[in-house]
């Protein structure tokens, strides 16, 4: 029945188009187009018939009697024809539809043009366009019609027409219509055909996209990454606006580097050239407080490294500071001795690779003198190196200062100080582990000694730092002692009785002084006022009853009100941090309404738990110079007006914990 429903057709076709071909064309090429067109008639009923038989749609259709008949709609299994069909998006019905256009389309070219041969070369070359299908060119042409289709599509979408409003520009348009076109393809999990090699394949999420619109297999994708290249570094996105530029002022704050007001023009102009380090080649002539300052900003930029050196090794130079030597190897700095010659000062802080192969190399250099010698963190260094270099080179050296260089320089290094370095003038000790009050009992000897700072952590007994200050304490200009909980009120005394030119104080960490000791140090002392005091976390550590202070330990509202009295006309820097058993009136007395300190800028205040809004204000009043102001941990500040070109630090609100002010 199926067959004859053909032929039926078949005939039909052909009679009606030879019927159309008579009434336009002469009597030689009649014959010609009607088997043509028969014969593409013939082609389109039997792909038709083939698709609807994969599809199994179970109708039979009777022509001649022009009745339908339908099935149980019983459904089976769809075979692979249709799977793939349906996967290359083919329909029988729009491929009967686009060949009936094509027909109708030549029948009325034939028409018009009015002779036969012309019709049926037309005829024959719509044939050889339907026989190519398949080939690459009309892929190409139906997939770019189709992905226009998907286009306009998605335009017409409620989803783009609401994202679009948001839009800058049109290339921001573009992208978004890219953005949805690829993911209105196959899903991750789904079958797809790759764009390249027409392989069937599933999609994952990671599947690229094809240069014609469709998705990659892994193969065809793998060999497209290798002829583009290494993906390109996407760009740090930097927050912009109000936010972005209150969060990077804030932490300038935090770190000590914010100015108030417009940068200097040297400023922007080391920014930039930070920026762009990779471009210079010479620094040219310029002052060594400049290329100190390129120098810090590189190294906070972690950008110091075999090539950014040189640019600092002027064979000309004296003073050499690298901040940051994290990134430079042995060989890098033996290069230095061997490019600067007349070097007279070194600081190489994070030096990991200053080995004793490195100090060999410098021992072996009879030219160099070195007057200034800083070295942080080269704890790779052996203790034997360090007496020879203090054997060797210490004779001109007058500025010796190690930090954190664990167990390589002990007590025996500190007892050659006094034979080896008679012109040593400031001698800084940080983070020791191996020296000892032996140690420290031979600087007794240095008799020219103006700047003495260490951070220890041995104990050293309170008599040696007696006997050390009674016999240098009259040169000595800055005595910095860091962690010293076991020192006593003696230390103070000895302070006391025997300094006569101090201008910096740190003592911290103490848990031993008291007030009385520290109000009996400023109380008549013959010392200059000083300019620099640091005495932060001096106070009474119990943890049961911690704000408890009978014996009043640690520094207390009387030795506050001393310093004040004796420094505070000259003091610049104060750092009372966590002294907590100072008074509230102790702090109203000292910065009551007819005092002043006029050259006091940074005052740390944090953890003293007795500061509140009026004292802080009270503070700005009679500091017209100060510049900022901590108060961490100071629970009683509510709402502080700040003064403009001040700063408030650690008084946390909705805008950060920096406050500047604008009043």
């Amino acid at each position: 029945m199926a067959a004859r429903g053909r032929r039926s057709r078949v005939t039909v076709v052909t009679q009606q188009t030879t019927q159309n071909g008579q009434a336009s064309a002469q009597d030689v090429n009649q014959s010609a187009a009607v088997q043509t067109t028969a014969a593409t008639a013939s082609v389109v009923t039997a792909t038709a018939t083939t698709t609807a038989t994969a599809s199994n749609t179970a109708q039979t259709v009777q022509i001649g009697q022009q009745t339908v008949r339908r099935g149980r709609a019983i459904r089976g299994p769809q075979s692979a024809l249709t799977d793939f069909l349906a996967s290359h998006n083919i329909s029988a019905n729009q491929i009967r539809l686009d060949h009936e256009r094509r027909r109708q389309q030549t029948l009325a070219g034939d028409g018009d043009a009015g002779e036969g041969p012309s019709n049926a070369h037309s005829v024959e070359e719509e044939i050889e366009d339907g026989d190519n299908d398949t080939s690459p060119k009309r892929k190409t042409a139906k997939r770019k019609l189709d992905q226009q289709k998907a286009i306009e599509k998605i335009k017409a979408s409620k989803k783009f027409q609401k994202r679009k409003k948001h839009l800058a520009d049109s290339d921001e348009e573009d992208d978004l219509i890219k953005e949805l076109l690829r993911n209105s393809g196959p899903q991750p999990g789904q079958m797809a055909n790759c764009d390249e090699c027409d392989t069937r394949f599933t999609v994952t999420p990671y599947s690229r996209g094809g240069p014609n619109g469709g998705l990659l297999c892994n193969p065809c994708g793998k060999k497209l990454d290798k002829e583009d290249g290494p993906a390109k570094k996407k760009k740090k996105v930097v927050s912009g606006g109000p936010v972005g530029r209150r969060r990077k002022n804030q932490s300038n704050m935090l770190d000590g580097t914010y100015t108030l007001g417009a940068k200097s023009l040297m400023s922007l102009c080391i920014e930039t050239l930070a920026k762009n380090i990779h471009l210079a080649d010479d620094l040219g002539e310029m002052p060594h407080r400049t290329i100190d300052k390129i120098a810090r900003t590189l190294s906070k930029k972690r950008l110091v490294d075999p090539s950014t050196l040189k640019l600092f090794l002027q064979p000309t130079a004296q003073d050499i500071a690298i901040y940051d030597a994290t990134k430079l190897r042995t060989d890098d700095l033996i290069s230095v001795f061997q490019t600067v010659p007349s070097m007279k000062s070194l600081k190489v802080k994070y030096a990991v690779q200053f080995k004793d192969d490195v100090m060999a190399y410098l021992l072996s250099r009879d030219h160099i003198e070195l007057e200034g010698f800083h070295l942080h963190g080269a704890n790779l260094l052996s203790n034997d190196m360090f007496k020879k270099f203090l054997v060797s080179k210490g004779r001109s050296i007058q500025r010796l200062q190690i930090y954190y260089t664990d167990k390589h320089f002990d007590d025996e290094c500190m007892a050659l100080l006094k034979d080896t370095t008679p012109s040593l003038r400031r001698f800084k000790v940080s983070n020791n582990q191996m020296v000892s009050g032996d140690g420290i009992r031979e600087l007794a000897h240095l008799k020219n000694l103006q700047h003495l700072s260490t951070h220890l952590h041995k104990t050293v007994h309170s008599d040696v730092w007696v006997e050390v200050i009674g016999r240098i304490g009259v040169g000595l200009r800055t005595l910095s002692l860091r962690m010293t909980p076991e020192l006593d009120n003696t230390v103070l005394d000895a302070i006391h009785n025997n300094c006569r030119s101090l201008t910096k104080l740190r003592i911290t960490d103490s848990e031993v002084m008291t007030d009385a000791g520290f109000a009996r140090l400023f109380t008549d002392w013959q010392n200059p006022g000083l300019t620099f005091l640091d005495l932060q976390k001096c106070r009474y550590l119990d943890s049961q009853k911690p704000r408890e202070n009978p014996d009043s330990v640690g520094l207390c509202s009387e030795g506050f009100k001393a310093l004040m009295a004796h420094s505070g006309q000259r003091l610049q820097y104060l750092n009372l941090h966590a002294c907590r058993h100072i008074s509230q009136d102790a702090f109203e007395e000292v910065f009551s309404p007819e005092k002043t300190y006029p050259e006091l800028k940074e005052f740390e205040a944090s953890f003293c738990e007795e500061v509140t809004d009026f004292i802080v204000a009270n503070i700005f009043r009679s500091c017209p110079n100060m510049r900022e102001l901590n108060v961490f941990g100071c629970m009683k500040l509510k709402d502080v007006r700040v003064p403009k070109g001040k700063i408030l630090v650690g008084m946390p609100n909705a805008l950060g914990m920096v406050t500047e002010g604008q009043d």
